[in-house]
């Protein structure tokens, strides 16, 4: 470690850092602002407002039919109806009556019209019957019906909205409806989102070697919006001290807030945290927070305005921000703290955790025999899909390093409503089959996906917490591929064939003559790094079949999918490994086919959702041509 970097200060537990942002900040909501109707939507009042007229302004008919007085009909009947005679006007809305309703006469009054002179009752046109002259009316009226008195929604003087409400379209309507124009609001803080870091590239623009997206500066900002402030994203600066310095220094003064993002771990380019010590007192409040994921979080008061410093990484950065950071953030804004909800799952494997950190574990929901699993999607803090394919997250106490299989856990949805998917297809991933659950998608039916490889699918499959699994194993015993690992009660749907092979560099002078003898002279050459797969997926099992018990340098480096083994491979990190033909086309990579294999789905014969899986089917049918185009070949059925 060099000089100028510098460790952690004391780490903190959750809720001594919440403490300490809090005493320091004292968070309320800044001064107010007027606001038009019509940009009130999402606003928070800072005012209670009081109705000037009464809602509605007038007694006014609530049907279409006929105004008249309500003891005129106290006799009638089917047997002996009433002939009423219509006077000579028809009361629409905004047509002030002219007529008084004299006994004996009813006036025509459409929805809305305001009740004449005389009259306290309207019969429904529909419950009447012409005549000459007039109508029939068969049955009797109490005074009141069919009418809204003035004042019965909303009395003049009333507190029609109270302070610190949300404004939505409900809200919007009660103003206007007793003619308010305007309303006193909180303004929203206005934020400032910046990234930080020399590998940062913007979304858009070409993406240098060695570099990555600065995918947090658009997370940050939308999780702001949501916060109920106004974000203003400033981009991403590089490690220079100099212009990093100057880009805090007038980001802070010109802004409520400032939110940053990289630059709070030990690397010996990360300048951030030195750089606002110096912003106003008190400072940092929290450098180091004991969460997983979210430990290097930095937390300060700088002249009494936030100023954050989120982790890195993507998942780490939306944790520490919504667990953290963003309830102060909606004190700002007027807001009351958000009510999570949550749900009761149980958990199919045991979660292991770190002892002394309070563990976020991001699960996803499928349904179980015994209610809903939470599958964990463990894909790390750097990850930026697992929020995408997680509903919420369990959390681990800091004084558990696990938590057992079979725990009935609590999952903190990260969106109120959301339930477990119709279907759930777990096990080994293919692009083929994204292309089925496009399909699948026209048909309204969004799947749950997890990658677990084909033996993870199988376990999932067995347990019945999913309802399909995608698999590609081969029998060594039988040379079959899929079926003699199905228990008794499951089927095989067929999928298609795909070209498993070696992919390689172009141009390698190892990769010459048949696909053995290419393997041979990898597997002869010291030097060479291969790139393995994930253990439980169909392509492990090949790889150590072809491998007879050898372990070549990079054996033990093993992604999760086809891409990654390619990407390895591409960009020169290894020289060669086993992925799909699709794979190997798309990034210019030499190919050396090795066998044929089937990708198929395993599902039980009394399945939990007929009618999902018969979809799911129709869908498989229709994708033969993509399939096709793809480079995979659809299986006979």
């Amino acid at each position: 470690m060099t000089a100028d970097q510098t460790q952690f200060l004391r780490i903190l537990s959750r809720d001594e850092a919440e403490t300490a942002f809090w005493d320091a900040l004292r968070p309320a909501p800044l001064r107010s602002e007027t606001v038009s109707l019509t940009d009130l939507a999402g606003r928070v009042l800072a005012r209670d407002v009081t109705a000037g007229v009464d809602a509605p302004p007038f007694d006014r008919s609530t049907v279409d039919g006929f105004a008249l007085r309500a003891a005129d009909l106290a006799e009638v009947s089917a047997a002996e109806p009433l002939r009423l005679t219509l006077n000579p006007e028809t009361i629409a809305c905004g047509i002030q009556p002219a007529l008084v309703v004299a006994p004996g006469t009813a006036t025509p009054i459409a929805t809305g019209g305001p009740i004449p002179r005389g009259a306290d009752a309207v019969v429904m046109i529909e419950h009447t019957e012409p005549a000459p002259d007039g109508i029939m009316v068969a049955r009797a009226l109490a005074p009141g019906s069919n009418i809204a008195f003035a004042g019965s929604d909303i009395a003049r003087g009333q507190v029609v909205l109270r302070r610190g409400a949300v404004i939505g379209s409900r809200e919007v309507a009660m103003l206007a409806a007793v003619g308010i124009g305007a309303a006193e609001v909180w303004r929203r803080p206005r934020i400032a989102v910046l990234s930080t870091g020399d590998e940062l590239v913007q979304p858009g623009q070409l993406l240098r070697p060695a570099a990555i997206y600065d995918s947090n500066g658009p997370v940050i900002v939308a999780a702001l919006r949501e916060s109920g402030c106004d974000a203003v994203h400033l981009g991403a600066l590089p490690d220079e001290a100099g212009a990093l310095e100057a880009a805090v220094r007038a980001a802070h003064d010109a802004h409520d807030g400032l939110i940053l993002s990289g630059g709070t771990s030990k690397g010996a380019g990360d300048l951030t945290v030195k750089v606002i010590e110096g912003l106003g007192d008190p400072g940092i409040v929290a450098h180091g927070v004991a969460l997983k994921p979210g430990k290097p979080l930095c937390l300060a008061v700088c002249g009494g305005k936030p100023v954050v410093v989120l982790p890195g990484f993507p998942t780490s950065a939306m944790f520490t921000f919504h667990e953290l950071v963003a309830p102060a953030l909606r004190a700002m804004a007027g807001l009351p703290r958000e009510n999570a909800a949550q749900v009761t799952a149980h958990l199919p494997l045991r979660l292991a955790s770190d002892f002394g950190r309070t563990e976020f574990a991001m699960v996803a929901l499928t349904h179980g025999p015994e209610g809903l699993v939470a599958h964990p999607v463990s894909k790390g803090s750097g990850a930026v899909t697992a929020f995408a394919e997680a509903d919420g997250f369990v959390t681990i106490p800091a004084l558990a390093d696990h938590l057992p299989e079979g725990t009935e856990a609590r999952v903190t949805l990260f969106t109120p409503g959301i339930t477990a998917p119709a279907l759930a297809i777990i096990g080994s991933h293919c692009t083929g089959l994204d292309a089925v659950v496009g399909a699948l998608s026209g048909q309204g039916i969004v799947p749950r996906l997890l990658a677990t490889g084909s033996h993870g699918g199988l376990a999932a499959l067995r347990r019945r917490a999913c309802d399909i699994a995608p698999i590609h194993l081969l029998d060594p015993a039988t040379g079959i591929y899929n079926a003699p690992f199905l228990d008794q009660g499951m089927r095989l749907l067929p999928g298609w064939r795909r070209m498993q092979g070696i992919v390689h560099r172009k141009g390698d002078p190892r990769a010459k003559g048949s696909p053995d003898a290419i393997l041979a002279a990898f597997l002869a050459d010291p030097d060479a790094l291969m790139v393995n797969r994930n253990q439980g997926s169909g392509t492990r099992v090949l790889t150590d079949r072809l491998l007879g018990g050898a372990r070549p340098g990079g054996y033990w480096n093993q992604p999760a999918s086809h891409n990654a083994v390619a990407a390895a491979v591409a960009q020169g990190r290894a020289d060669w490994g086993i992925a799909i033909a699709p794979v190997a086309e798309a990034l210019d990579l030499g190919f050396a086919p090795l066998a044929e294999e089937h990708y198929d789905f395993a599902l039980w014969s009394d399945p939990r959702d007929p009618g999902a899986i018969a979809a799911f089917e129709e869908a498989l049918a229709a994708s033969a041509e993509a399939l096709i185009g793809l480079g995979f070949t659809p299986a006979a059925r």
